[in-house]
């Protein structure tokens, strides 16, 4: 009987924004990603938000999602290559995670915020919908009592020097 060794992997995946509008929906996607592979995630937490480096399928903006897995190496393989068909991830890169003990990656778990999120992101979309799309400005109760600014007056144009 073969027993098959667990290795410790940090795994960062890369969505569009477009994908992440449907918050709960791609991190239960990455989650379903996981445990195909059969990996036993220790953290999953959204890591960044941020413009790109270079476009990727037309994307300038992504969302990045880091999670500790403890999988076989047999497994990785298989978990790239399903990430790769997956028309819902942009990116995946997997590292040994060798320099950090369980605990510390289990402090990194952030899967109550991601579900908080989740749902405040849902609430947003459909508070949109509501109002047909518009954009609803909330301001500070300071906010409300400063005057607005004025208006900045038009500057003239500048003059020729006078020639000589």
């Amino acid at each position: 009987m073969s027993t098959q060794t667990m290795n410790p992997y940090e795994v960062m995946f890369l969505i569009s924004q477009q994908v992440a509008s449907d918050f709960a929906g791609a991190v239960e996607h990455i989650r379903e990603q996981l445990s195909r592979a059969g990996a036993d995630v220790l953290a999953l937490q959204k890591w960044d938000e941020r413009r790109l480096s270079y476009e990727i399928d037309k994307q300038r903006r992504g969302v990045y999602f880091l999670a500790y897995i403890n999988a076989s190496p047999e497994s990785i393989a298989g978990l790239e290559r399903d990430c790769n068909i997956s028309e819902r991830i942009m990116r995946i890169l997997v590292t040994r995670a060798n320099h950090l003990t369980e605990d510390q990656m289990r402090a990194h778990d952030q899967s109550k915020e991601l579900g908080a999120e989740g749902k405040m992101r849902a609430e947003r979309a459909a508070e949109q919908t509501d109002t047909g799309g518009a954009r609803v400005e909330f301001r500070t109760e300071e906010a409300k009592a400063e005057p607005a600014p004025a208006p900045v007056a038009a500057t003239e144009e500048p003059t020729e020097p006078a020639a000589e």
